[in-house]
């Protein structure tokens, strides 16, 4: 049976791990957060995610130590591909990884990458890499593998073993392995693409297609917002229609949806062309939390209440709901767009610590103690949907922002609601 090693334990090698060491194999899970590890060996879950029934009982071991990785017959990369200041790719953890691995890898052993690339990296990069540090050649001495993740965080319905996984492989032997290696933790069965690069572009294009369609859905928030009609009352009317897709409008952020589309534009502005409708999608979604902090001030402005010095209160901060993940929010955008126009902005996040906001954001989290002038409801964490937990944080007369669409604006008679 094979021996695994999984490198990168947050929302997507953690459950890997956890999988496949109550399957019964031999498992070493690696991070180079030591914080975190301590809390694995304490069997307690440090991404949130209700997995400390998992924890307790699985044997896997979880270490900072590389040296314990060797010995291993298959290394699983679950390190996060980001993007720079710039928004280009940022193979930098991928790099780490490889290093890591390359450094004890040897003959017959099998790699497969889960992060998200642009189709090429597991290979040309990748392979390269592992070839360049452990002296072995790729397909002829080790072998490698791509099998991209689809986790959701937050979502008890789809846990790993219940999504599809798709896999792929450097050879035919190559692909059988990965197929094998997989279909021992998948329920709902894998499936074999006919390349690596076939499956990271996939991979690409899932999260590209939802944020194209959220781009589509916020351009025309803007549009209704201005002819002074609901956007939710529109998109209600729309889908009594049988082929009408239900996206709405929203902060797009995390580390998946608000970032892989920049890896396919990298490399087809690579390859020579200039892509318009994916960038196009980006820019409108990334202006998203700059145009609400604005459309705030305008409603302040509105109801009489000076914007300088205006009490704000801001409900979550995460990327999506009933989530600890703070990594690319834009909720963080309306903060600073508010801010700008010298409104006292509070942020409470019941999931995250003042630790984490600060290390992150810079920003303070603290828990609602007055009445606001307006309160935004950016992330519709299940503690927020309470119409009478609103209510007691904003001013009669006041404005709540629902940027979710969690309420009815006849539950706020004393108030000024707006929805996204």
């Amino acid at each position: 049976m094979e021996k695994i090693g999984v490198i990168g334990l947050g929302y997507v090698g953690l459950p890997v791990a956890l999988e496949f060491s109550l399957a019964g194999f031999e498992v070493v899970g690696f991070d180079l957060n030591q914080k975190k590890v301590e809390k694995l060996n304490k069997k307690i879950d440090p991404i949130k995610e209700g997995l400390d029934n998992q924890i307790r009982e699985c044997r896997a071991i979880f270490t900072t130590n590389r040296e314990q990785l060797s010995g291993c017959t298959t290394y699983i990369v679950c390190v996060p591909t980001p993007v720079d200041e710039n928004k280009n790719p940022d193979l930098s953890p991928l790099h780490g990884a490889c290093t890591t691995i390359g450094s004890v890898l040897k003959k017959g052993d099998l790699v497969v990458i889960e992060s998200t690339v642009y189709p090429g990296v597991t290979e040309e990069f990748c392979g390269k890499l592992l070839s360049e540090v452990s002296g072995l050649k790729p397909s002829v001495d080790f072998s490698l593998g791509y099998s991209p993740e689809r986790m959701n965080p937050g979502d008890p319905k789809r846990r790993l073993p219940d999504i599809v996984k798709v896999v792929a492989g450097d050879s035919k032997e190559s692909l059988k392995r990965v197929e094998d290696l997989y279909s021992k933790i998948i329920r709902a069965g894998v499936f074999a693409a006919k390349s690596i690069k076939v499956a990271e572009a996939a991979k690409v294009i899932e999260n590209t297609q939802r944020d194209l369609n959220i781009a589509l859905m916020n351009e025309l928030s803007i549009i209704f917002d201005r002819v002074g009609i609901p956007t939710r009352d529109v998109l209600e009317a729309a889908k009594t229609k049988w082929n009408f897709l239900p996206f709405v409008p929203g902060l797009v952020g995390g580390h998946c949806i608000g970032v892989d589309p920049y890896y396919l534009t990298t490399l087809a502005e690579g390859l020579g062309y200039h892509p318009e409708i994916i960038l196009a999608g980006r820019r409108i979604n990334d202006r998203m939390g700059s145009w609400i902090g604005q459309k705030v001030v305008k409603l302040l402005i509105k109801s009489d209440i000076a914007p300088k010095g205006a009490e704000i209160g801001i409900l979550g901060v995460t990327f999506k709901e009933n989530v600890a993940d703070l990594r690319n929010s834009k909720v963080i955008d309306v903060v600073k767009e508010l801010s700008e126009f010298g409104a006292n902005v509070s942020v409470w996040d019941p999931h995250v610590t003042n630790d984490e906001a600060k290390y992150e954001y810079g920003i303070e989290i603290s828990k609602p103690d007055r009445e606001f002038d307006c309160l935004v409801i950016a992330v519709s964490h299940n503690e927020f949907r309470n119409p009478d937990f609103i209510k007691r944080y904003v001013k009669s007369g006041g404005i709540i922002v629902d940027l979710k669409g969690i309420f009815e604006p006849d539950m706020f008679p004393d108030q000024v609601y707006w929805a996204l």
